[in-house]
């Protein structure tokens, strides 16, 4: 492909709609370009752990590939050619898919997700299989067979999970984009702490087929990416009903690209100021950024106003209490079989699953259906709503899985509600350490959501800044060490009764995983009980029975 010499020298930090243009316009090789992020990839990649496995073969191929039919007229839009890499848990067919777990290290995988498929066909070019806490929960973890990702922003803290290699790759210039998943803020988390683009689309939008399951009732698919723009145009290829997922919607897929007008007059949006403030207080660095963004929208026209939505822990009760069964559902057989297999911090959130009853899984979906109800007028009010993203990152030893336990998130209320959550960058500490913004809207409002944050983007400096990465530089890759189970908060009798019932449900526990669970027990109850109030017979759970595939 001629004319390789005028686009810009580095390739690895172009954005998908940059080399698009190149790439149309034949002046930027698909195969110089997937080269120069294989090349950046060795260089950089020891220093961040982002990938676990490289698929260089495969990625030249494809960009051969990709160049011919190009070249041939062929094209076939703005992915074709891109390269880009897959958290660890999209299925690919003959390509190892692990989870990041010792227990799945060896599973290959004999069709690919939907997903993939879909980014086949738009002719983008797959880079590799990137990082991810542990089947997409829990982590940073120290005892897994790879490391976990390091943010390129400071190796010494977290990415955010759990798409956390999907995180460091795209901020590092190692992918243009990747995809992600969000199941309580995994897209969000990373997007925040690593100064990503990251899209959690509304639940049903993109379809979850050959994605592991984290949970049925709450697991986005998305994009991450560097500006808001690349995450439209991957959404695009994404989106769309498929017919083998019982949750795929059947509405038609709106143009995404071109609802990014940077036109934001007269859009009204509620500023969620009291979960920032109030329930789940960021640092000032964050409320002051928060502050200057806010007025950012209004000069761009926009209507801001302060509305209250339930408290954060309303909706983290709702949701740890759902996706936990139902995480717990999906790997019971491996922690019978031997828990040994799996991470601590996998542990000490998912065996917790046992102490949850019947009654309290309900009363998590009857209550999720409430909620979803009581959001509905302010759809009527606002295009959307904002609120802080995660951030600073932390450092890497600092994390400890008791915490997962013992705080509500920013990012978990929208999980909930189920529809569309974009985080994205709105400036830096004075260390270099991303801040970010949420922009949530009504279901299917997506094109609404990035609408706002590219506006926003297009306004401001800070998607000029990129993380500084010199492949020379000297650098260790010791771990922190493996911490001890947190102690736990309950009574001798109470240790009993749980020993009782991980006993009758098969569990085979070591002392450091009884300890584990110990020490969520007193949490746990704590969330099932502020569920048991008196409901109605009628009051049904927001996954209700319905049949698929049948003609009326």
């Amino acid at each position: 492909m001629p004319d390789t010499a005028s686009a810009p020298a580095e390739l690895h930090h172009l954005t998908i709609a940059e080399a698009a243009a190149l790439i149309a316009a034949r002046r930027l090789s698909p195969v110089e370009l997937t080269r120069a992020f294989l090349a950046r990839i060795e260089a950089v990649d020891p220093q961040l752990n982002a990938y676990l496995l490289v698929t260089a073969d495969l990625a030249l191929n494809q960009a051969r590939e990709a160049e011919a039919e190009i070249m041939a007229g062929r094209y076939r839009g703005p992915l074709h050619g891109i390269p880009y890499a897959l958290k660890d848990i999209y299925c690919t067919a003959g390509i190892r898919t692990t989870g990041h777990s010792r227990s799945a290290q060896h599973f290959v995988p004999s069709e690919d997700a939907e997903t993939v498929a879909r980014l086949r066909m738009a002719g983008a070019v797959l880079l590799g299989k990137l990082a991810t806490h542990e089947f997409a929960h829990g982590g940073p973890s120290f005892d897994l067979p790879w490391p976990p990702a390091r943010n390129p922003w400071d190796r010494g803290r977290i990415t955010g999970g759990s798409s956390s290699g999907s995180g460091a790759a795209v901020a590092a210039g190692l992918a243009m984009g990747a995809l992600g998943s969000d199941t309580g803020g995994s897209i969000r988390n990373p997007a925040a702490l690593c100064g990503l683009a990251g899209l959690k689309p509304t639940y049903g939008l993109i379809s979850r087929r050959g994605i592991w399951t984290n949970s049925f009732s709450y697991d986005h698919a998305g994009p991450m990416t560097w500006t808001v723009e690349d995450c439209a145009l991957m959404l695009q290829s994404l989106a769309g009903h498929d017919p083998l997922d019982p949750a795929s919607a059947t509405l038609a897929v709106p143009d995404y690209a071109a609802a990014l007008t940077g036109d934001i007059r007269g859009l009204r949006i509620g500023v969620l100021r009291h979960q920032y403030e109030v329930e789940v207080p960021v640092p000032a660095v964050v409320r002051v950024a928060m502050e200057a963004a806010l007025e950012v929208l209004r000069g761009l026209g926009a209507t801001l106003e302060e509305v209250r939505i339930r408290p954060a822990q309303d909706y983290t009760d709702v949701k740890i209490v759902g996706a936990e069964s139902e995480l717990y559902a999906v790997h019971e057989a491996g922690l019978r079989a031997n828990p040994g297999l799996f991470g601590e911090d996998f542990l000490g959130r998912s065996l917790a699953a046992v102490l949850i009853r019947a009654e309290d899984y309900v009363n998590s979906q009857r209550e999720r259906r409430a909620m979803v109800a009581e959001a509905k007028p302010l759809w009527s009010r606002f295009d959307a709503l904002v609120t802080a993203g995660p951030g600073p990152a932390v450092p890497l030893d600092a994390w400890r899985t008791i915490q997962f336990w013992q705080k509500p998130s920013l990012t978990t209320p929208f999980n909930v509600l189920g529809g569309p959550a974009l985080a994205h960058c709105i400036g830096y500490t004075p260390e270099g350490l991303p801040l970010s913004m949420q922009v949530v809207g009504a279901p299917f409002a997506d094109a609404t959501v990035m609408r706002i944050a590219d506006a926003y983007e297009r306004a401001t400096p800070w998607r000029q800044r990129r993380p500084v990465l010199d492949p020379k530089a000297a650098f260790s890759t010791a771990l922190p060490p493996l911490p001890d189970p947190t102690p736990a908060e309950i009574s001798a009798a109470d240790r009993d009764a749980v020993a009782l019932v991980a006993r009758r449900a098969g569990l085979s526990l070591n002392e450091r995983q009884f300890e584990l669970l110990c020490a969520s027990a007193p949490y746990v109850e704590a969330m099932a009980r502020r569920l048991r109030r008196p409901r109605g017979f009628a009051e049904e759970p927001s996954n209700v029975f319905r049949f698929t595939g049948y003609a009326p």
